[in-house]
């Protein structure tokens, strides 16, 4: 039996200097040589937030411009081995991004919409153990959790945006596109209309 959970999407997260901590490449292979079977199912090859999904070391905290490439052509390498658990796409209406998330306390994932222009996706894989410190997020925030920064299109109406949780591993984030820009397939009459003005 499947179960779907819709999750809240968050318009502005207050908390300010996020992602400031940048993830380097040579902190990440030192990160992952130390980490456990956790950290590789998060972190790895073909995982959403994982730093080389696209095929190319980049910083999962760096908003990216997903929506701009084809999915089959940025994670053919991935794919052909069979590692990627990632896939976009867009219909006429909306722009889709499917993930399976294996690994991920369910409870601690995260939407955020930031200024309407790029989409946050986060949560902890490791509780703080000091509850003193700052926020997570604000240092060293692979150490205790995950983050996949995407540029939204121009052409969205995010205020709209969904999140789907499905069997408490497939996350799927649906952003209709504006109305005005969406291609609605029309019938022989809407044709015809159109001849006639011409």
């Amino acid at each position: 039996m499947t179960s779907c959970k819709q999750l809240g999407v968050g318009l502005e997260d207050p908390t300010p200097a996020i992602w400031c901590v940048p993830l380097k490449e040579d902190v990440f292979a030192a990160f992952m040589a130390k980490g456990n079977k956790t950290v590789h199912m998060i972190f790895g090859h073909g995982s959403l937030f994982s730093p080389f999904l696209f095929g190319k070391f980049f910083d999962p905290s760096d908003a990216f411009p997903l929506w701009e490439f084809e999915s089959d052509v940025l994670l053919s390498n991935l794919r052909s081995s069979g590692q990627s658990t990632v896939d976009w796409f867009q219909t006429d209406t909306d722009y889709v991004l499917k993930a399976e998330l294996p690994g991920i306390q369910k409870d601690s994932l995260q939407v955020y919409v930031e200024k309407g222009k790029v989409v946050d996706i986060s949560g902890q894989w490791r509780q703080q153990r000091d509850p003193n410190t700052k926020d997570w997020r604000c240092s060293h925030w692979w150490e205790q959790g995950f983050v996949r920064r995407l540029e939204l299109p121009e052409n969205v109406d995010w205020r709209k945006m969904e999140a789907y949780l499905s069997n408490d591993i497939l996350l799927e984030i649906r952003i209709p596109k504006n109305p005005l820009d969406c291609v609605y397939p029309r019938g022989n009459q809407g044709a015809n209309e159109d001849l006639e003005t011409a």
